[in-house]
Formats: structure tokens, C-alpha cells, sequence
């Protein structure tokens, strides 16, 4: 049976405008999402990497219309975003359902754990008791003892704020989420929690996952497919196996070197640090976007964009020259 897509992003562009000069007569861009194509099917995690600047979360707010998109087309469960009617994105809103890097920010620090997990569900119309009994089954899910319901936000630690966070993104019922770096400012064994929880309630609820992060092992840890963006374009993308241990592109190898070695028995492998700084999304070339960093660039790399080579079923990388394993 075909899979169903859920999330479709065709030629997806966001384009900032910056005016220069005292008249501001002047104009540039900074190509945040730059032709963006991407497909994620129904029950599927996919990872979405790259460092700090690179247009993730850019990408994550024009997909959910937080941030109007310059080009392109972003189609969520068969509706065109752009062109939804009222109703069509009040399903929709309903749908997706977000957690965001800092839950304690998105949380009223006034209002209880009780009544910002009904917030959401008293806005799109259900009645107030019919809420309140749906907090205590999400918060069960998330599993938290119904006590914490009474509870406000300073009240409680970081690793139980994440929990009430995807508690309240799950009290829609929604078929998609979309989790912004959702263990970064956690430790270590709570982010194993919080990862242990997402995927057990994937699977019990056949949820699909965007997860934005810039942690390589998260990545490898939770998704089925990674891809690694870089000044605003994808770079790579395949399954997460392959990706793991076969990369191509140069940058999503010195991403997975410079992550930290979770396996004893890979710690004395060679490795590749990358060089120099992100670049900026203003001063574009018009070849590859990490040229300026990469050891193997060539002539061609710095005069040309790379288009997409699928090296293996289901894995592409916009390279020139793909790296041997």
C-alpha cells in the first residue's frame, strides 16, 4: 500500500529583505530557506539538522505559517497551506501540534499545569469539563501523576515542564508534531526520558515527527530519516542508517565528527573537524554554500550549485564529489 504523505514542501523559499543606506534605497536577502524540497510520510520521524544559523527553525515556522513564505509550496496532509479556507486551517491547527526548545517560556508561569494543558482545547471550542477530564488522560500519557495538574510552572523541573509542553501539544489529538530541539536544555538522562517518551507515544498514537536539533545523537537515537540542512539548503538526506554511517556530503560528516562518541568502540576513529565559521546567508556565491569550508572544493564547487545525486535508494547529496566510505 502507498504511503501517505503528511508533510510535502515543493521549491520552498524565505527570503529576508534587508534595506541598506541612509534612503534605503538599496536591497538585499538573506536566502533563510532557500528551494527547499521535502517530503515526510504518515508515522515517520524525520530529523532536521545543522548548526546554529542554518535555517531550521525558519523552515519550521514557514511550514506552520507562523512566517509567510517568500516561494514554493508547503502541502500538510493534502491541504495547500497558502491557499486553506478558514476551516482548512482550523483543522490543520488542530492537526500539528509544536514543542518548542524552552518550555518554561511558553508556559504562563500564573496559570496551573491544568490550565494551560486546556488552553488550547477551550480556544478550539471544547466545553470545560470535557477538557479537564481530556488533561488528566494526556497527562497520564505523558506519565505524570494527576497531582502536578494543581502545580505552576516554577514549581516543577525542567524534565517534568517538557512533559506537560508535549501533554498540552497532544490534548488536539494531532497526526503531526513538530518538536523544535525538544531535549537541548535537558540532562542527559532526562533527554533519554523525554526521547523514550516521543517514540512511545509515536507508535501508540502513529504520530509523525519533524525534530529539529543540532545533536547528532538525538537524531540517530529517535529518527527514520535525517536531513542536514546548511545556509538554508538541504545538503543531504537519506535513511538515518545510511546517513549514520555513510555519509557523503563533507559538512554532514563534520557534523557526525564533531558530535560526541556515545560507543567505546568507535573512539579511536579518524577524524575530520570542520574548519573556519558558518558563513553568512547575506554574501552568497553562487556555487555551494559550504565551498568557503570545505577541503575538497574545486573550481566547479565555488561557480556552480550543486544539483541532488541519489547515491543510494532513498539517499541524495548535493555534492559535486560525494565522499567514499
Amino acid at each position: 500500500m502507498e504511503e501517505k504523505v503528511m508533510i510535502k514542501l515543493d521549491g520552498l523559499k524565505k527570503y529576508f529583505s534587508i534595506s541598506k543606506g541612509l534612503l534605503k534605497k538599496s536591497t538585499t536577502f538573506a536566502k533563510a530557506v532557500d528551494d527547499i524540497s521535502l517530503t515526510i510520510n504518515e508515522g515517520e520521524i524525520v530529523g532536521l539538522v545543522g548548526e546554529s544559523g542554518s535555517g531550521k527553525t525558519t523552515l519550521a515556522r514557514v511550514i506552520l505559517n507562523l512566517t509567510k513564505k517568500t516561494e514554493g509550496t508547503v502541502i500538510i496532509d493534502g491541504i495547500d497551506v497558502s491557499k486553506a479556507s478558514g476551516e482548512e486551517m482550523k483543522k490543520l491547527r488542530s492537526e500539528v501540534a509544536v514543542v518548542f526548545q524552552d518550555p518554561a517560556a511558553n508556559l504562563n508561569p500564573r496559570q496551573t499545569v491544568e490550565s494551560s494543558i486546556m488552553r488550547p482545547m477551550i480556544i478550539h471550542g471544547v466545553p470545560k469539563e470535557e477538557a479537564r477530564q481530556k488533561a488528566k488522560g494526556v497527562l497520564e500519557m505523558v506519565k505524570m501523576d494527576q497531582r502536578y495538574l494543581d502545580s505552576y510552572p516554577h514549581q516543577l523541573s525542567g524534565g517534568q515542564l517538557q512533559r506537560i509542553a508535549i501533554a498540552r501539544a497532544l490534548a488536539l489529538n494531532p497526526r503531526i508534531m513538530i518538536l523544535d530541539e525538544p531535549t537541548s536544555a535537558l540532562d542527559v538522562s532526562v533527554q533519554a526520558q523525554i526521547l523514550n517518551l516521543l517514540l512511545d507515544l509515536q507508535e501508540q498514537l502513529n504520530l509523525t515527527y519533524l525534530v529539529i536539533t543540532h545533536d547528532l545523537n538525538v537524531i540517530k537515537y529517535i529518527s527514520d530519516r535525517i536531513a542536514v540542512m546548511y545556509l538554508g539548503r538541504l545538503v543531504e538526506f537519506g535513511p538515518t542508517s545510511e546517513i549514520a554511517n555513510n555519509a557523503k556530503h563533507p559538512y554532514t560528516r563534520g557534523l557526525l565528527d564533531a558530535a560526541p562518541v556515545l560507543d567505546p568502540n568507535m573512539r579511536n576513529r579518524k577524524k575530520e573537524l570542520m574548519t573556519g565559521d558558518p558563513g553568512s546567508l547575506i554574501k552568497i556565491g553562487p556555487g555551494c554554500r559550504f565551498c568557503d569550508r570545505c577541503r575538497y572544493v574545486t573550481e566547479e564547487c565555488r561557480t556552480t550549485m550543486p544539483e541532488d545525486t541519489v547515491v543510494a535508494p532513498g539517499h541524495q547529496v548535493a555534492c559535486f564529489h560525494p565522499l567514499e566510505d
